[in-house]
């Protein structure tokens, strides 16, 4: 777990981090997005303690790193893996040596050391590559074995500073697929730096957009995704270009509760005594609910207020795209009766 509380670094008169708030759940992954220069890596940097925060407190497990002597930060940083984003390899080592580094300047035995490099190369699917020199692998390979490096120490907490950037989808999925496995076999808690919008969807329990040093948004990916039409909600869930129909009347629609039927489109149609069309949609999984966006073409003849009081009953939230005149009715106000 891991718990950061009015983080601030500053270099001189530049403020890189400015009151940083935020907590990741044990065996959660959360995702921190945000510009170039928003101070992403700075943040990494500071939660490992390669860089001393000017002020705020770091906690891993309960334990608040900022106050520990530099022996016993020394110590506490075992609890803390690290995957960077070009792997960082010892190139004149091979794969297994690579791993087996931190363990050797952590003073643990040659016969524990073979043992879990073994381990650890073999859950990252490496073990077959364990005399490989880093120049032999593949982009994927080496970060494969960075991210058993991570793990070498044993870590409750790993974070993962850009380690897909640059990757191909096949080799980025197959790293994504191999973090999610880590938390849920291993129960590590995972924090990943990254400006990759499909990363956060394919893995993140929770997302913080960074900007210019600050925590802008953050919350569950779901609810953020439903609970606002903000640029991280449009960036999570993007929607496709519209394509133009002079005969249908485009109306913008996104999911808001958790739980949406698979067939309320039919039913609303039903209820509106219309046909509608589907422009664009972005439908996926997040967590164990479902997100949304569709654009939808309706008969402009149809009332505005009706349309979005039928479209709210079943849990979505709709505007007119070509008029954004009326707002959502709020979802409780007809749980309450109003309609």
């Amino acid at each position: 777990m891991i718990e950061i509380a009015g983080l601030a670094k500053s270099y001189g008169a530049t403020t890189v981090l400015d009151g940083i708030d935020l907590t990741v759940g044990e065996a959660q992954i959360a995702a921190v997005v945000g510009p170039s220069g928003a101070g992403k890596s700075t943040l990494a940097r500071c939660i490992n303690l390669l860089e001393r925060p000017t002020s705020g407190t770091i906690a891993v497990n309960g334990q608040d790193l900022t106050r520990l002597s530099r022996r016993d930060l020394r110590q506490a940083r075992r609890q803390i893996g690290t995957v960077f984003q070009s792997a960082n390899l010892l190139r004149r080592l091979t794969a297994a040596q690579n791993v087996a580094l931190p363990m050797r300047h952590a003073g643990v035995s040659d016969a524990e050391i073979r043992a879990r490099v073994a381990d650890l190369l073999d859950r990252v699917g490496m073990l077959h590559r364990a005399n490989h020199y880093p120049s032999q692998l593949s982009g994927g390979q080496r970060q494969r074995i960075g991210i058993a490096r991570g793990l070498a120490l044993q870590p409750a907490v790993l974070l993962s500073d850009e380690a897909t950037s640059g990757l191909d989808p096949d080799t980025t999925r197959s790293i994504l697929d191999l973090l999610t496995d880590l938390r849920d076999d291993l129960g590590v808690t995972i924090l990943v730096i990254t400006h990759e919008m499909d990363v956060v969807r394919a893995i993140a329990d929770v997302v913080a957009q960074l900007d210019h040093g600050r925590i802008i948004e953050q919350g569950p990916v779901a609810d953020v995704v439903r609970r606002s039409d903000s640029p991280l909600s449009r960036a999570l869930l993007p929607m496709p270009p519209v394509p133009a129909d002079a005969g249908l009347r485009p109306w913008s629609v996104r999911y808001q509760h958790e739980q949406v039927s698979p067939v309320w489109l039919a039913k609303a149609g039903r209820e509106l005594d219309t046909d509608i069309a589907v422009l664009a949609a972005l439908v996926e999984a997040a967590g164990e609910t479902r997100v949304g966006r569709l654009t939808l073409g309706l008969d402009p003849r149809l009332d505005d207020r009706r349309v979005i009081e039928v479209l709210a009953k079943h849990g979505v939230v709709a505007e007119p795209v070509d008029r954004a005149v009326l707002r959502p009715v709020p979802a409780a106000a007809h749980e309450e009766g109003v309609a």
